[in-house]
Formats: C-alpha cells, sequence, structure tokens
C-alpha cells in the first residue's frame, strides 16, 4: 500500500557563499523559509517542523504565495530532499512533475524524447512504447514528431510534455502546476487527460494556484507560509483560510456543477451558494 508519511521534519540550506544581503534575500525568495541569522553560516530555513501523512486515496492541493515553501515540501514528500532534522519515509513509485521540461533532450526527436522522459518518470521502454501511437495523436504534432526538440516552439514542447505525463501509471503523484504555454483548446484537451491521471494515481499532491483546478482534481488541502504548515484540512476550509473569503464566492453554478464529480465536497456544499 502506497503512503507517505513525514514527522516534525525541517529542511534547511546553508549559504557558503552569501556575502550580502541582498544575496540572502534572493535566494530566500527561491526557497523561502526564513534566514537564521544567528548561525555562522547563513542557513535558509526551507521547512520548519513539517508533520505530514498521507495514504492511498489522498488527493491533497498545495497552496501559498511564492517563497512561501511549496516547492520545497513537493520535494520533501516525493524523497528527492531527506530532512535535516526529523524522518519522512515514502512507500511506492514516485512520479513527480515539477518541470514538464526536465528529463528531455533538445537534440533528438520528439519520438525519442516520449521514451526518454517516460523512462525519467518511472516507466519502462516497452511501456512507452505501447503508448507511442496514442501519445503522438494526443499531441497533433504530426511530422514535428520525427524533428529534434530544438526545433520546436514553447508551446509544442508543453505539448509533448503534457503527452507524455499524462499518459504514465503513477503510485504516488507529485504535480507542481506548470501549464500555460498551451492554447485553450488543447489545455482543455490536456486538463481531461490529467483527471484521469489522478484518477489512476494512488496519492496526488498537486500545487497551483487554481482554485478550479484545485477541486477538480483534490479533496484536502495544505497552506504553506514562511515553510510552515499554516492550514491543513478539507479544501474549502483550507483555501478560506489561505485567502480570507469562501472559494464557492462568484463561482457560477455552472461552474460548481461542472468540477463538482472530481470534488464530493464541492457537490454538497453547491446547493448552499
Amino acid at each position: 500500500m502506497v503512503s507517505v508519511d513525514v514527522w516534525n521534519a525541517f529542511v534547511d540550506f546553508p549559504i557558503f557563499d552569501a556575502k550580502t544581503r541582498s544575496l540572502k534575500k534572493q535566494v530566500l525568495g527561491k526557497v523561502g523559509g526564513k534566514i537564521a541569522t544567528e548561525a555562522r553560516v547563513p542557513i535558509i530555513e526551507a521547512l520548519h517542523d513539517i508533520s505530514v501523512s498521507l495514504k492511498d486515496g489522498d488527493r491533497v492541493g498545495l497552496v501559498g504565495h511564492n517563497g512561501a515553501g511549496k516547492s520545497t515540501l513537493l520535494r520533501l514528500l516525493s524523497g528527492i530532499y531527506e530532512p535535516t532534522r526529523g524522518s519522512s519515509r515514502v512507500v511506492g513509485r514516485v512520479a513527480p512533475v515539477f518541470d514538464l521540461g526536465i528529463g528531455m533532450d533538445p537534440e533528438i526527436s520528439g519520438m525519442e524524447n516520449i521514451i526518454i522522459r517516460g523512462l525519467f518518470l518511472g516507466m519502462t521502454r516497452k511501456q512507452m512504447e505501447s503508448r507511442l501511437d496514442d501519445i503522438a495523436e494526443f499531441t497533433e504534432l504530426g511530422d514535428y514528431l520525427q524533428m529534434p526538440l530544438r526545433t520546436y516552439s514553447t508551446g509544442m514542447r508543453v505539448r509533448l510534455a503534457l503527452g507524455v505525463v499524462t499518459s504514465i501509471d503513477p503510485e504516488i503523484l507529485i504535480l507542481d502546476e506548470g501549464i500555460g504555454a498551451v492554447d485553450a483548446a488543447f489545455l482543455e484537451k490536456a486538463r481531461s487527460r490529467l483527471v484521469d491521471l489522478v484518477r489512476r494515481s494512488g496519492i496526488l499532491v498537486f500545487a497551483s494556484h487554481s482554485d478550479e483546478f484545485l477541486f477538480e482534481l483534490c479533496n484536502s488541502g495544505i497552506w504553506m507560509d514562511e515553510g510552515k504548515i499554516r492550514q491543513q484540512g478539507s479544501l474549502r476550509e483550507v483555501l478560506t483560510g489561505y485567502k480570507g473569503k469562501d472559494p464557492f464566492e462568484g463561482m457560477s453554478q455552472e461552474t460548481i456543477d461542472r468540477i463538482s464529480g472530481g470534488a464530493p465536497e464541492l457537490a454538497r456544499v453547491s446547493g448552499e451558494l
């Protein structure tokens, strides 16, 4: 049975070459957390006393301002980062999707990149070869799939990466929203595949700024602030605390009805609006 457990975990980054205050601030803005000023070597406390327990079926939406520690937490939950203090345990095959372009080579063809990107995400060559036709059809890239990736536009690269990501079978899916360089029609097409991908996964942790997308994919939430968990619980409660207002406010009934299939909690409360 898949699971992710983190107990009282801290993640610290020593900054050995931080000679100026401005450099410290620049680093802090990228990883979140606080600077421990009493240390001889500046320490970025990126995560502070984190405890999380996830089991099969959990769908967690991760929210917080830029620099709040979301990306660091995703890497901790995926096993990429080890706690400086505290402990963590990950049981299951993790598919970390932080940057759609990671694992892709600009000098080889789109088809070859499909295989390589799939291997990077934990699939076998045989599994990826069996998915080639489906991915090719989804991307709508045609003959470009035989051309080097360096000839692709940004939107074409995103299409290819989305095709691969949405074809895998993850046990633990760690997803950092990185979509936006494609046209609206294709994004809607990708959205339905992402929903299906989440249904196939055992555990999902999804960092996003889109309330609608979070409700479509998740059933609980974590609010990160300055490297700490500020609030954890139902997605509606967490978003209300984070944004200072009910996230359903301003949503049309049509939107609520459309996304309630992916969020039973939303379906139950939609009649209250």
